[in-house]
């Protein structure tokens, strides 16, 4: 590691449980980002400023005045600018650590894709705002061994569940099939999001420097009550995604 990666992330190295050789894991790994809104403009810039090596964004919107309230990467000119969410979050972050390489696809998350999105990526972090996409990644997920970490918030409520496959739950063993979507727009409090990001981003790390803390429960925050709960969520033994390995989205 030279002195320069020593120098700015040296607040994390100093960390007993990531330390240099957890900092060099952290530089190696390769990071899909589903979505960037609320979400994720949090998850993308915590792993950019945490030095992860590859951070791959996907969104197909572009930015609005709405936005705003809880996006963190855009602004008022980039609303006027009518570009890409995914496009001005990749140029934002290579600002903030051009030593990360940061990688922007606009477009859609389908079947048709997500295998190419998913190659030679280590690890998928769910920014997205729809239970239809994330049933998609999960049996992607599952089907290539990769561990990916949920986040869903809504109002002043959120939700994030760590799936390794094989070892835990998995999405399909929380939802069914073809669960109600929420009306739009969803209301959100602007603190959410980070709440719910932080923890993703941090199970991300646990993953990913292979520390034997990772969480295996549902984990539920209520932050205007202040309520943090974990939820145990059991491996479903007739599930159709991690049982019996019956992939209908992809």
């Amino acid at each position: 590691m030279q002195n320069q990666d020593i120098l700015r992330y040296e607040r994390q190295i100093i960390l007993p449980f990531i330390g240099e050789e957890g900092q060099k894991k952290l530089g190696e790994a390769k990071v899909l980002v589903v979505g960037c809104g609320g979400l994720g403009c949090h998850l993308a810039n915590y792993l950019v400023r945490a030095g992860i090596g590859k951070v791959r964004i996907v969104d197909k919107d572009r930015v609005s005045l709405q936005d705003l309230q809880r996006q963190i990467l855009y602004d008022e000119e980039d609303v006027k600018s009518l570009f890409f969410k995914a496009k001005i979050a990749s140029e934002k972050l290579k600002k903030v650590n051009s030593t990360v390489r940061v990688e922007a696809f606009v477009l859609e998350v389908k079947p048709e894709n997500i295998e190419e999105l998913l190659k030679d990526i280590d690890l998928v972090l769910d920014g997205t705002d729809n239970i239809k996409t994330r049933l998609l990644i999960n049996e992607a997920c599952i089907k290539y061994n990769i561990p990916w970490v949920h986040g869903a918030v809504q109002g002043a409520v959120g939700m994030s569940m760590t799936i390794i496959p094989g070892k835990t739950a998995c999405y399909r063993c929380l939802v069914e099939e073809n669960p109600q979507e929420p009306e739009k727009p969803i209301p959100i409090l602007n603190t959410i999001p980070a709440t719910v990001a932080s923890i993703q981003v941090t199970e991300a790390f646990k993953i990913i420097t292979k520390s034997p803390g990772v969480n295996r429960d549902l984990v539920y925050i209520d932050l205007w009550e202040s309520i943090f709960r974990k939820i145990k969520i059991k491996r479903r033994k007739d599930c159709p995604v991690c049982e019996k390995k019956i992939f209908n989205f992809i």
